[in-house]
């Protein structure tokens, strides 16, 4: 099975690229985001591959970060998300909103992929959210961007779980605090992530 490919950026299109390895040449779908930080024709790149192989075919998915990989891989757990719409929501979404959206239950982020209807956003974070907490997440400004308030973040999440509860809920609780404006003091995201939690 490829797990990694390293090699020349021969060409792409919408969502996917062949890169040359060796005067191979592999055809590798990819999400717009990750085509967008490829290096120029001609160029060396490095992509993690996922490899599905069929009765019918042998697709090779591309990614330039293992998270995006990792995340990738998990979307297909949930029932109606198949490659293609994985990579659609991956385009449409970067990790880090996505982390967000899902812990925070904010179908509406996951609703802008093509091919996620209110339904199928539904059922994706349902089905996501406890186990969103493994992946790296930055907490977003209100409007998107991400900040520097992670410390703070992972200490209160952390003092959280250590008072019993889950990961997920004290990650969806805290998170919601700093987007509502909350400073990024240990304390307060602490006493108001309790408060959340309390209703």
């Amino acid at each position: 099975m490829i797990a990694k490919l390293r090699g020349v950026l021969d060409s792409f299109g919408e969502d996917w690229c062949i890169i040359d390895v060796g005067g191979v040449g592999y055809h590798v779908f990819c999400s717009s985001k990750t085509l967008n930080n490829l290096n120029g024709l001609g160029e060396e790149v490095i992509l993690h591959i996922e490899t599905h192989i069929r009765e019918d075919h042998f697709h090779l998915f591309g990614f330039v970060t293992e998270l995006e990989r990792d995340w990738f891989r998990l979307l297909q757990t949930v029932q109606g998300v198949g490659a293609k719409v994985a990579l659609a929501i991956l385009s449409a979404v970067s990790t880090d909103e996505l982390s967000n959206s899902i812990a925070a239950q904010d179908k509406a982020v996951v609703g802008q992929a093509s091919g996620v209807g209110p339904k199928l956003a539904t059922r994706i974070v349902n089905e996501l959210k406890d186990k969103v907490a493994k992946f790296a997440i930055t907490p977003l400004k209100p409007g998107g961007g991400s900040t520097d308030k992670s410390s703070a973040l992972g200490d209160a999440v952390s003092a959280l779980t250590n008072l019993g509860y889950r990961q997920a809920e004290a990650y969806t609780a805290v998170s919601k605090a700093l987007n509502d404006g909350a400073e990024d003091d240990v304390q307060v995201l602490i006493r108001l992530g309790l408060k959340e939690l309390g209703k």
